[in-house]
């Protein structure tokens, strides 16, 4: 078995990273640069796009991070990462809202970006306030996103709540902190973010 991770550490590819870490697979990673690497021939046949994250698994290849988070639950089951396929209506529901609305409205919040009354019948999240609502009261009322345990949805939705009020993008409500902070606790998290903090680390050693 192979599975290799394309990644830089300053992008969302730390959300592969955070879901190869709960699964526990050995994995090798390739760090890549924005500017050469990542969109240098070899990477761009993996992922045309030039973007990152990307896994390759025995061949097969994946990116963009909820199909990544998803495609590890079911090939890894033994990591218990996934529901019953019976019970996958809100892991699905949950983690694709998360990859699709909120990211959406959550990046145009930042660049400025603000649909007019009319325009927002054409955007996928509609208003940056109701996507707000919508994460506030959902995660308020339970513990994980998607039933009574963690699974790969927390891994896509706890992101953006994650990053969302560490940057401002979000604001800090009590129930989105009380969920961070269940997240960021997990063994998992830790480690991930200990290897990509330490590829930051070394890269700007390398660049002074």
């Amino acid at each position: 078995m192979t599975l290799t991770l394309y990644t830089n550490p300053m992008s969302r590819g730390r959300i592969a990273r955070w879901m190869l870490e709960e699964v526990g697979a050995p994995y090798d990673t390739v760090m890549l640069g924005y500017a050469d690497t990542m969109k240098a021939p070899d990477y761009l046949a993996v992922n045309p796009m030039g973007k990152v994250p990307a896994i390759v698994h025995d061949g097969r290849v994946v990116t963009e991070n909820a199909a990544i988070c998803a495609y590890l639950a079911d090939a890894f089951p033994d990591a218990g990462l996934s529901p019953p396929v019976a019970e996958r209506a809100d892991y699905y529901r949950w983690m694709f809202f998360a990859a699709g609305p909120v990211e959406q409205a959550v990046v145009n919040r930042s660049l400025g970006v603000q649909p007019t009354q009319q325009q927002e019948r054409m955007v996928g999240y509609g208003t940056f306030d109701r996507v707000v609502e919508v994460l506030e009261a959902t995660i308020a009322r339970r513990e994980w996103i998607a039933g009574d345990r963690f699974s790969a949805a927390d891994v896509v939705f706890g992101s953006q709540i994650i990053w969302g009020t560490q940057f401002d993008w979000l604001p800090r409500r009590d129930a989105f902190t009380a969920y961070a902070g269940r997240l960021t606790a997990r063994a998992a998290h830790g480690r991930a973010a200990a290897l990509d903090d330490a590829a930051v680390q070394g890269n700007q050693a390398t660049t002074v």
